[in-house]
């Protein structure tokens, strides 16, 4: 018998702890910081100008992290993850740190603040991008898929914690100190995280030879660009049918079905299509897909609802919000404890577009009469729904990929997720708008011109100097305009319980693939030794995923 005794590679890794709370804290910046800036857009205008352009203070930062999400996750399968998260954190708080500056004597005052701040925020949602995929991908390589749950469950609480809580933090920063300071909260946060993990993250080696697919990267780059414009602009900025708009879809399709060419064929693809393949992912990420069109488009005007129809202020509405978050992080939390425990995580997928649908419908009942209390009940529901799918679709799609591609299936399936959400703010924001102005032209006839929807329209002093008859009348239109966005947004909802119906339940392995090595490679012992190593055979466990495919 050999005397050489195979490491365990089984439970988390032992610097978990100490880990931990820097990698939450980096999510929380970057999920926090495009949430945050919000309610210090009205600030920012004030002295920098620029109204025609304010939209890309939020856009650019979208633009920024949506593009670089997929490239962060293929450079990390290839240099190793911690050197790309950390430059991923230095770029964020470069960027964070010239957004406070812009427009200012540092950068010689003599340019456009405003061009210069959009500008910036693009080189932090680059950051941002790696920030989000890097936290996920490296959970990935210290957890193995059994142990996962309970901790994406945390994560998926702290998600939740900055979609309502980044605008009320914004306000009171603005209200209190500067809206610049929306940005320098980032650095000595983003600092102290930047150390820790360099102290205490330790992560296996990557192999040393590679080839970076650039053009895939730059056809990706053209194509998510396109599409994240035509959200954007479409309806708003440009009509549907116009040549922009027209010319941004044909680049987009010709872009994109220019990379899944290149991907067929380069060696180190950027989305190798073999994890697409998987039936898992590929029904998981539509799953996430779904989540961020019906939900997180949606979710973008129940804020005005509550400012106009329910009279809150802009921090008020935050907190309003709160059911959702609380809803969100007390679900996560249990189901990641119960896939923890069960090994069992395919119900929940199920169970979250259940609520979600459930929630769809409540909240299409949205009035003018709708007391705050109801309405709060009805976003408790929303919330479980999002806490049962925020951490299982990423659980499910690192269960479905090989550990090779383990940041590549993170990055994909928040990549889609991010998507979804674009397109489901353009949509429900054509949907909103028409039947906003239909009830206006329905209650005020000759007199709804008047009122063009934009966001003077609502502002509280605005408001406030309406005759009441023209004020009842468009709190009527918009509390008709918010319920039409959930009923389209039941059709999505219902698509999510129905395709997770579909996945299958593969058993998530107690322990770690070393990456791009078999296990017995990893541990240097007999393939039957590696298999102990790992907490049992795993021959069931692969033709279990091989039945996924």
């Amino acid at each position: 018998m050999s005397s050489t005794t195979a490491p365990s590679l089984s439970g988390p890794a032992p610097n978990i702890r100490t880990v931990l709370p820097g990698l939450m804290l980096a999510m929380l910046l970057a999920m926090l910081d495009n949430m945050i800036v919000t309610p210090a857009l009205p600030r920012i205008l004030g002295e920098l100008g620029g109204v025609s352009h304010l939209s890309w203070v939020v856009t650019a930062y979208i633009l920024g992290t949506t593009v670089s999400t997929p490239i962060w996750g293929k450079l990390g399968d290839l240099y190793g993850r911690k050197t790309v998260f950390l430059t991923s954190i230095v770029l964020f708080l470069v960027g964070s740190a010239l957004c406070g500056v812009a427009g200012t004597d540092l950068l010689g005052g003599t340019g456009n603040g405003m061009a210069e701040l959009i500008a910036f925020r693009a080189v932090q949602g680059l950051g941002a991008g790696g920030l989000i995929v890097g936290v996920m991908a490296i959970l990935g390589d210290l957890v193995p898929p059994r142990e996962r749950g309970k901790y994406q469950g945390q994560f998926a609480g702290i998600m939740a914690l900055a979609m309502v809580g980044g605008p009320l933090v914004g306000g009171l920063i603005t209200d209190h100190l500067s809206w610049r300071w929306a940005f320098y909260v980032n650095i000595p946060l983003g600092g102290a995280v930047l150390v820790l993990l360099a102290a205490t993250l330790h992560l296996p080696k990557r192999r040393t030879e590679h080839r970076i697919d650039w053009l895939g990267a730059a056809l990706l780059t053209v194509g998510v660009t396109a599409l994240v414009l035509i959200t954007t602009w479409g309806g708003t900025e440009y009509p549907w049918r116009s040549a922009q708009i027209l010319g941004l879809t044909g680049l987009a399709a010709l872009a994109l079905a220019a990379f899944v060419v290149v991907e067929r064929r380069v060696a180190e693809p950027i989305l190798p299509l073999r994890v697409l393949a998987n039936r898992n992912f590929a029904l998981i990420t539509l799953v996430g897909f779904l989540l961020g069109f019906a939900m997180f488009g949606a979710l973008s005007f129940l804020p005005l609802y509550q400012q106009t129809v329910q009279g809150a202020s802009a921090t008020n509405s935050g907190l309003l919000l709160l059911p959702i978050m609380a809803g969100a992080m007390v679900t996560s939390l249990l189901v990641g404890k119960l896939i923890t425990k069960t090994g069992r995580y395919r119900i929940y997928p199920i169970l979250g577009g259940v609520f979600m649908v459930a929630a769809s419908l409540l909240l299409a009942q949205l009035d003018v009469h709708t007391s705050k209390t109801t309405a709060a009940a009805y976003m408790v529901v929303l919330g479980i729904g999002l806490g049962c799918l925020m951490q299982t679709t990423m659980l499910i799609a690192q269960n479905s990929a090989e550990q090779r591609d383990l940041g590549v299936a993170s990055s994909t399936a928040t990549f889609f997720r991010s998507i979804g959400g674009s397109f489901g703010v353009a949509l429900f924001g054509a949907v909103f708008a028409h039947r906003l102005a239909d009830g206006l032209v329905a209650r005020l006839g000759p007199a709804a011109p008047t009122l063009d929807g934009g966001g003077g329209s609502f502002d509280p002093a605005t408001l406030g100097a309406l005759p009441a008859p023209v004020r009842e009348a468009l709190f009527g239109s918009i509390a008709d305009a918010t319920s039409q966005v959930f009923r389209w947004a039941l059709p999505f909802a219902i698509a999510v319980p129905i395709l997770a119906w579909f996945v299958r339940e593969v058993p998530l392995r107690g322990y770690n693939d070393a990456p791009g090595e078999t296990l017995a490679e990893a541990t240097g012992a007999p393939a039957a030794a590696a298999e102990a190593a790992a907490g049992g055979p795993v021959a069931g466990e692969g033709r279990d995923r091989a039945g996924a495919r």
